[in-house]
């Protein structure tokens, strides 16, 4: 497939990676594709495609039978997640920006794109911001012109500092607009604003979940996330840093399950936009969280606790009533198996690092 099919010359610099050409491959027009039954043979788009979830998502997509066209700038995202993809026939690999306008043919997109981890969500907050807010603006336009159906990676940071426990879709949360962790939680609350404007003035068919802590194989291993940080102080026989008295509650979901509900609301009924909660609603505390990891890895690290950052939640935990009775899904990947699954792709990473 030649890369013409995708660039635009008015987007921004753009670099394709082709996939091997496959007999029939050739764009749809429109009209065409507003009648592709999604859960059928189709192309996804998926922004962010590079990322720790993107990557995974695209796997399952490429598993059932889609074509994929995976785009990602690659601040968050690495080609390794993604690599064992390049070369098959149903894939593509766009090195793009959101915060540019795209220019592509698909039948539905997955909007993933957005640093997610306080780590780099706070390296450049003014970016951030854009990726969510320009990056929904753009997409949302996409989706515009090809009448396609587009989901929304939007997240449970949706609701601050929850006063309300566990968090329902109809809770409009708890936020502080203006502290550091703000350019992720408020870029995603206008994104979503967005979302749900464009489906009341044009019409679009849109999808929102809120996802909740999510960990599995391909976590950056220095995101800053409490998963990948006791796993891998653990695994290096290091102090395990707990911020705060570890009293604060979360609840941990398994990439596969995540995954798995992502597809099912995308391939739900047009009448239901969400947003649904997508996690795992039984809750560890951190403390519970650090010991279980230290249990699992046989390690002798020590625990060391340090002041909790700004606006650092005290408990979070979805309630997911609506997405058991709209998506017939639930998580089923226990914490301790899920653990076991991060730390074996952990070992491994680290020990061809040399760590």
């Amino acid at each position: 497939m030649q890369a013409a099919r995708w660039a635009h010359p008015a987007a921004a610099p753009t670099t394709v990676w082709p996939r091997c050409p496959r007999e029939g491959m050739t764009a749809r027009p429109a009209r065409d594709r507003a009648q592709a039954e999604i859960g059928g043979m189709a192309t996804y788009l998926v922004t962010g495609g590079a990322g720790f979830l993107g990557s995974h998502l695209c796997d399952r997509l490429i598993e059932r039978g889609h074509d994929v066209l995976c785009v990602d700038n690659f601040f968050t995202g690495t080609k390794d997640n993604i690599r064992h993809l390049l070369g098959h026939p149903r894939f593509e690999l766009m090195r793009h920006d959101v915060t540019f306008p795209l220019y592509v043919e698909v039948d539905a997109i997955y909007n993933l794109a957005c640093p997610a981890s306080p780590v780099h969500y706070q390296h450049d907050p003014v970016q951030t911001t854009k990726t969510s807010v320009h990056g929904a603006i753009n997409m949302l336009g996409l989706a515009k012109r090809l009448r396609c159906r587009i989901l929304q990676a939007s997240t449970s940071e949706v609701y601050g500092d929850p006063q309300v426990h566990p968090q329902r879709e109809d809770y409009w949360g708890h936020v502080n607009p203006i502290g550091p962790r703000s350019c992720y939680d408020e870029g995603k609350r206008c994104a979503e604003t967005l979302f749900f404007d464009y489906h009341r003035q044009h019409g679009l068919d849109i999808k929102v979940a809120r996802i909740f802590n999510t960990y599995g194989p391909r976590m950056h291993p220095s995101d800053g996330r409490v998963v990948s940080n006791f796993i891998v102080q653990a695994l290096r026989g290091e102090p395990i840093t707990i911020y705060g008295d570890g009293s604060q509650t979360r609840s941990f979901c398994y990439v596969d399950d995540l995954i798995e509900g992502l597809i099912r609301l995308m391939e739900s009924a047009e009448g239901f936009t969400g947003p649904v909660n997508l996690g795992n609603p039984v809750e560890f505390t951190i403390r519970e969280l650090a010991e279980t990891v230290i249990h699992l890895t046989g390690s002798s690290s020590p625990l060391v606790f340090r002041p909790l950052p700004t606006d650092d939640p005290m408990q979070r935990r979805p309630d997911i009533g609506l997405a058991r009775r709209e998506l017939g899904w639930e998580p089923s990947v226990p914490l301790e198996e899920g653990l076991k699954r991060t730390i074996a792709y952990f070992e491994e990473l680290l020990g061809s690092a040399g760590a």
